[in-house]
């Protein structure tokens, strides 16, 4: 346990940031899984509004350093790569 009052407010600050950023990692992971599934399914309009959806998630995540954004930008140039070879 936290001795001094800054450091017991800093591990309060620290929960409350944990959650937050699980909350958005967990936001990110289910949007993008229903990308997946769209693409998988092969219909065109789905994925791309799947992705639509997903796309300013990712952006919020790399802004707020929850994910890589160079991860964020190969994750959606991937996924924008094989929506576009739907046919």
């Amino acid at each position: 346990m936290a001795n001094t009052s800054s450091a017991q407010k800093a591990s309060r600050q620290a929960a409350r940031r944990t959650a937050v950023n699980r909350a958005r990692v967990s936001r990110i992971r289910t949007l993008m899984k229903k990308v997946e599934e769209a693409i998988a399914s092969g219909n065109k309009t789905e994925a791309q509004a799947a992705f639509k959806a997903a796309q300013p998630a990712l952006m919020r995540g790399a802004s707020h350093e929850v994910v890589h954004k160079n991860a964020v930008a190969r994750k959606l140039s991937r996924l924008s790569k094989r929506i576009k070879a739907l046919a």
